[in-house]
């Protein structure tokens, strides 16, 4: 069953952030991941809800999802992510 990654993520520092979003779009693609929405026009319909910057990506399951966020390989990139953002990440079981 498919599963979803969303971020909302607040850019502090784009030019770190750049090279947080080069350097991770192989890996998610490597963990089976692929970006559906990266950033782009969006509009609350309904509730309080202020996101920042959307970012939504389709794995395979939820274990893969896990996979990437939980990977050796990601912590560096993570803490280049946390450095120049902050955000809030939920991972989702599609259909």
């Amino acid at each position: 069953m498919p599963a979803y990654l969303i971020y909302d993520v607040d850019i502090h520092d784009p030019e770190p952030y750049g090279q947080f979003m080069a350097q991770v779009k192989p890996l998610v693609e490597k963990m089976g991941g692929t970006y559906l929405v990266r950033g782009g026009a969006h509009e609350v319909l309904e509730g309080d809800w202020s996101p920042n910057r959307i970012v939504l990506f389709e794995f395979p399951d939820m274990d893969s999802a896990r996979a990437l966020f939980n990977s050796p390989d990601y912590a560096p990139l993570k803490a280049l992510r946390q450095s120049c953002s902050t955000g809030k990440a939920v991972v989702v079981e599609g259909l």
